[in-house]
Order: structure tokens, then sequence, then C-alpha cells
């Protein structure tokens, strides 16, 4: 094979498309007592999502990332365009992580820390690594009534086969979605779908609504992996505890 020929190959290659995470479902899932999908465990994204959820080149601190927005757009309306571009001028004191607010939903899952799930037929919680974050996932019932503002939002769950779908609403709109700026009101709507692949890996798929922020709903995607190191466990990471100046990031002069 001449070099050229090699180089040819390599290049088609590299522009293939990725193969959908739908086929990859391979091996024998782990079913609780009521036959659902088992997701207990330890779990962890492996993403630069929590830097930037859209593509991004690497910068100070910031690793490169391909992204995890579907189509790599957010469609803002023109004032929340700016208002975003305004956040991520501003991000090394502006985002609620620097004053080490709950991260809220999705974001919690995809920082880089570990998350545990807890399952039964009726209630799945959720505990986070960092800040002790803790989730309740109420199965088959109704969202309270009145206008409620949660850090982490109310979170309401069923099953659609092998997919756990949670609903979740009543956010503050004191979280955002990432550290480059991206945001949204106290309208958020949620719809996060758990759908293991392995037993070894999930498909998280995220659609966020938003009519106060956004032109349209958009998704997220991206897969979870369960940590099998011998003695896992969630840590202790309490943010106020180490009383940081957040130097992570400093805007160009």
């Amino acid at each position: 094979m001449t070099q050229g020929h090699a180089s040819w190959v390599i290049v088609a290659f590299l522009t293939l498309p990725a193969v959908p995470a739908a086929a990859q479902v391979t091996g024998t899932l782990p079913r609780a007592a009521d036959g659902k999908p088992d997701l207990s465990g330890v779990w962890q994204a492996v993403t630069t999502a929590n830097w930037d959820v859209q593509a991004h080149s690497a910068a100070r601190d910031v690793p490169a990332g391909l992204g995890v927005v579907d189509g790599n757009e957010i469609p803002y309306q023109p004032w929340a365009a700016a208002k975003k571009r305004e956040n991520a001028a501003n991000r090394g004191t502006a985002d609620p992580e620097t004053k080490c607010y709950l991260p809220g939903v999705p974001r919690s899952t995809y920082m880089p820390f570990p998350f545990q799930i807890f399952q039964t037929a009726n209630h799945i919680a959720i505990t986070y690594e960092y800040a002790h974050a803790v989730r309740r996932i109420f199965m088959n019932t109704p969202h309270p009534d009145g206008e409620i503002e949660w850090w982490m939002g109310d979170s309401r769950g069923r099953w659609e086969g092998d997919t756990l779908v949670v609903d979740v609403i009543d956010f503050t709109d004191q979280t955002w979605f990432d550290r480059a700026g991206n945001f949204h009101s106290s309208a958020l709507h949620v719809v996060e779908r758990y759908t293991p692949m392995t037993p070894y890996h999930m498909n998280y798929e995220v659609t966020i609504e938003d009519p106060k922020v956004f032109t349209r709903p958009w998704t997220m995607s991206l897969p979870l992996y369960r940590r099998v190191e011998k003695n896992i466990r969630v840590l202790d990471y309490e943010c106020y505890a180490f009383g940081l100046e957040r130097t992570w990031y400093k805007p160009p002069e």
C-alpha cells in the first residue's frame, strides 16, 4: 500500500458516521425483582459537557470537546442569545458553580463526579458526589400543584419498555447547563431518558424545553458508564468546605 493510499484510507475511516447507540445493545441486562432494568450502582459521564455542552476548542483550563447537543445548535431567542454571550464573558464569577450552588438537572449528571442510583419499584433516588446533591424520583405519580422553585426540580418517573423516563419541572432559574453560560428560566421543562445498552453503560438523552428562553425544544445525549472498581463508592465533595477562589477561567484581555 502506498503512502498516499494509506492516507486516503485513514481519512475515509475518520469520516465514517458514528454507529448509533441503539445499534450497540449487547449482553443480558441486569433486572430488578419487578423485571425492569436494574440501574442501581455508581455511574459517571466521561465528557467535557460541564465546560460547554456544545463543541468547543481547548482554552485555559478547558479541555476541548465534541459537544453533546444534537445538531450542536441551541435555539436561543435573540435576547437570550445576547444573555448567553454576557454569561460567557463573566463566567469566571457568574457561573452558579463558582458559588457552590446545586448544579440542577441535567448538569448534575455530566459534571466530572460520580453519582449513585438506588432503585425500588416505586421510588428511585440519585445521590451525587458534588455537594451531596440528592434527587428523589417518584414513580407513576403527578407533579405537585402550584408554582414551586427547586434547585434540582421535581422529578416524576415512568418506564417505557427498558427506558426510564423522568419528567422534571419546578426549577429555579439560578442554575446553568455548563460553564460556557448556557442558561434557562424557571419555566424549564426537562425530560430525561435513561436507556441501558449493556450491563456497563447506558444512553442518557435529555430534552430541554423553555418557552421563555428557547424557540423550540432541543436535545442532548451522551453515554453514562458504570463504575466497576473494587469497593467503588460515592465520596465527599463539599464545595463550601474548601473556600476556593475559583481561578479556572480568566476572560481574555
